[in-house]
């Protein structure tokens, strides 16, 4: 068989392959219906496409292949040992476009779609579980795809396309998103409950300027707000620990290294106490992003409704 060079040379941008898959793409479904039928008016007739476009889109496959697929009398076709090959993965492939299609279709579903929603690990334990259970009373078919990380990886995943909304703090100043204040959470300075502190209700963060600080670790939004009300109080931390999880953070407190500006924990831990801090106001904002100009599917936008209906009451 004799290479078309015509048709080769008319694939001249990027590579050779790539060029042939996007010239390849669109006949496929013909290719196969032909295959099926053996017969190109009836496959035209079964798909609902003239003979003539058939007939040609057939004769251009076989050009930009370089390959003869079909052995022709009259409207009466058969595959060749190459058709036969290149059908079975033609099939193969238009399966998998026919799976993807149901599984974009379904996770747009109104009553059973999909939404992938990021949120920081402080807020795994009480706060995200409530608000899902909430949402689906009204919503018991939706599904949900959760993320836990912390804001900045988050936010590098929406943007990536892999999360619909993230709940995060502090809540994000970018151009490229869309974020929504929703509520705001008082941090607390967590001490061991044998430190000098520990007999006190309430403390200025100042008191604790000579202290060691365990901490998470740079890129996460609470160790920024950290660094920030340790600068509004006069002073740098000392940190002796950085950690990833705030329940660690915890421990390493309850065992005398160091003390913590941490959000309420959603269980009691022994060993430590926890102060109220009434200079600066120590609190973290949490908010929702989202992409901008991103379309939402139902079920994304319907969960976003009722996270901004939540306002002020997400923490609850």
């Amino acid at each position: 068989m004799v290479h078309d060079h015509s048709s080769k040379a008319r694939l001249s941008r990027g590579s050779y392959e790539e060029d042939v898959a996007l010239l390849l793409a669109p006949r496929l479904a013909y290719f196969a219906g032909v295959a099926r039928e053996e017969h190109v008016t009836r496959a035209a007739q079964e798909m609902g496409v003239p003979q003539s476009t058939l007939s040609r889109a057939m004769v251009r496959l076989e050009q930009d292949l370089g390959v003869t697929l079909f052995a022709r009398k009259g409207r009466t076709v058969s595959l060749t040992p190459a058709g036969r090959a290149f059908l079975a993965s033609a099939e193969r492939a238009l399966s998998e476009i026919e799976r993807a299609a149901e599984a974009v279709r379904a996770d747009a579903d109104p009553r059973a779609g999909k939404v992938a929603f990021g949120f920081l690990h402080t807020m795994g334990s009480e706060t995200v579980p409530g608000l899902i259970r909430a949402f689906r009373a009204d919503h018991p078919g939706i599904r949900f795809t959760l993320v836990q990380n912390y804001g900045e990886a988050m936010i590098e995943r929406l943007r990536a396309g892999e999360l619909d909304l993230c709940l995060t703090s502090p809540v994000p100043d970018a151009p490229d998103l869309v974020a929504r204040r929703l509520d705001e959470q008082r941090l607390r300075l967590v001490v061991p409950d044998d430190h000098r502190l520990a007999a006190r209700r309430r403390v200025r963060l100042a008191e604790a300027a000579d202290e060691a600080f365990v901490t998470l670790e740079p890129g996460y939004g609470l160790r920024r707000i950290t660094d920030d009300l340790c600068a509004q109080a006069g002073f740098t931390p000392r940190v002796a620990f950085e950690g990833e999880e705030a329940e660690t953070l915890r421990g390493l407190v309850a065992a005398g290294l160091g003390v913590a500006l941490l959000p309420p924990p959603a269980v009691a831990r022994p060993g430590v106490v926890e102060l109220t801090v009434t200079a600066p106001r120590a609190v973290r904002e949490i908010g929702v992003a989202w992409l901008d100009g991103h379309p939402d599917t139902p079920p994304v936008a319907a969960f976003k409704r009722f996270l901004l209906s939540r306002r002020g009451n997400v923490l609850a």
